[in-house]
C-alpha cells in the first residue's frame, strides 16, 4: 500500500468517523451495534442529534480549515489558524465545544486566549485539539518526529492551556507519522511515550497500555486521555476499518471524536480502500467560516493529496 492510500485513509477516514459517531454522541455504550448487528456487516450512517445523514461536525469542519491554512500559508501560521477558527466560530457552527468556544470569542488575542482561559478555569484538558489532528498529521508527516510533534503541541495550544492537552494532540500526529511510513502505530507507543512531557507521560502511558480499555476511564471520554486511549483501544482490539470504527462509536459517549480519531489512526494504518464506500457515499462538510462551500468525497480526497506532500522546503 502506497502513502497515498495512506493519506487519503487517514483524512477520510477521520471525516467519516466524525460523521458516523455524531448521530451517537452523548448516548449510551453499544448503540451504534445495537441499530446495526455485526452480523449484517458494517452497519451504516444514519441521521441524527440534529446532524444530517454523513454529515461531520466541528471536529471536521476545524480540521478543514486548519489544512487550508497550513497549505495556503505555506506552512504553519498560527495568527491565521486562529483567524480562521474564529471566523468559522463566528459563523454559527451547529457544535462547537464551550471551551473551544470562550477562547475563540474572548477577544483576546491568538497567544493569549487560551492561556488566560486556562489560568482562570484551571481545566483546559478536553479533546477539543485532539480532534482536529488528522489532516496536520498527515501535513507534517514528512517533516519527521520532532517536527510533527512540536507543531502538534503549537496547534493544539491555540485553544487549550492545558499541556495535557498538547500531549495528547502530538503522539496522535506521531502515530500517524508512522502508520503513514508504513509501520505499527501500536509497536510505535512506547518510543512515543519517552518524548511526552514527563509530567503528563505517566496518565497517557496509562490508557495508552495494552491492558487499558474504556471501563477503566477516570473522566469522560470527552477529556483528551481517555478520548486517545479509546481510539487506540479500538484499533488494538480489531483488525480493520470498519470494526475499528464500531468498536469506537460503541465506547459511548464524545462518540464523534473518539470515532473521529480513531478514523485517522485506522486510515492511515488500512489505507483508503478500507473504508466502505456506504460511508464515503454521503460524507459531507459542510464549513461555516468558508463561504458556504461543503466539502465532499472528491474535495476531500484532493485535500489529503495536497496534504501528504507536507511543508515546503526551505
Amino acid at each position: 500500500m502506497n502513502r497515498r492510500q495512506r493519506a487519503a485513509g487517514a483524512v477520510v477516514g477521520s471525516a467519516v468517523g466524525d460523521a458516523l459517531g455524531a448521530p451517537y454522541e452523548f448516548g449510551p455504550a453499544g448503540a451504534f451495534s445495537e441499530r446495526f448487528p455485526p452480523a449484517a456487516g458494517p452497519g451504516g450512517m444514519r441521521a441524527g442529534g440534529g446532524w444530517d445523514v454523513g454529515e461531520a461536525t466541528d471536529d471536521t469542519q476545524m480540521a478543514v480549515h486548519l489544512a487550508e491554512s497550513l497549505l495556503e500559508r505555506g506552512g504553519l501560521d498560527l495568527p491565521d489558524v486562529f483567524a480562521r477558527f474564529r471566523r468559522w466560530a463566528a459563523d454559527d457552527p451547529k457544535d462547537i465545544g464551550l471551551q473551544t468556544e470562550d477562547v475563540l470569542t474572548n477577544g483576546m488575542p491568538w497567544d493569549l486566549a487560551a492561556a488566560v482561559h486556562f489560568q482562570v478555569n484551571l481545566r483546559a484538558a478536553g479533546n477539543g485539539s485532539l480532534m482536529r489532528a488528522a489532516c496536520s498529521a498527515v501535513y507534517f508527516a514528512p517533516a519527521g518526529q520532532a517536527a510533527t510533534m512540536d507543531a502538534a503541541r503549537r496547534i493544539a495550544a491555540l485553544t487549550h492551556g492545558d499541556r495535557a492537552a498538547w500531549e495528547g494532540t502530538a503522539v496522535l500526529h506521531e502515530l500517524v507519522r508512522v502508520a503513514l511510513a508504513g509501520g505499527d502505530p501500536l509497536g510505535a507507543l512506547p518510543a512515543t511515550l519517552a518524548l511526552v512531557d514527563a509530567e503528563h507521560r505517566e496518565r497517557y502511558a496509562a490508557v495508552l497500555a495494552p491492558d487499558w480499555h474504556p471501563g477503566l476511564a477516570t473522566e469522560t471520554n470527552g477529556a483528551v486521555w481517555p478520548c486517545l486511549g479509546s481510539a487506540v483501544w479500538a484499533l488494538r482490539g480489531t483488525s480493520s476499518f470498519p470494526d475499528a470504527l464500531r468498536a469506537a462509536v460503541d465506547v459511548g459517549g464524545d462518540t464523534d471524536t473518539v470515532a473521529a480519531v480513531t478514523g485517522a489512526l485506522a486510515g492511515a494504518r488500512y489505507g483508503f480502500d478500507a473504508i466502505p464506500a456506504h460511508w464515503t457515499e454521503p460524507l459531507h462538510v459542510p464549513l461555516p467560516g468558508g463561504g458556504g462551500r461543503v466539502l465532499r468525497l472528491p474535495e476531500l480526497l484532493s485535500l489529503a493529496e495536497r496534504l501528504r506532500e507536507g511543508p515546503p522546503s526551505r
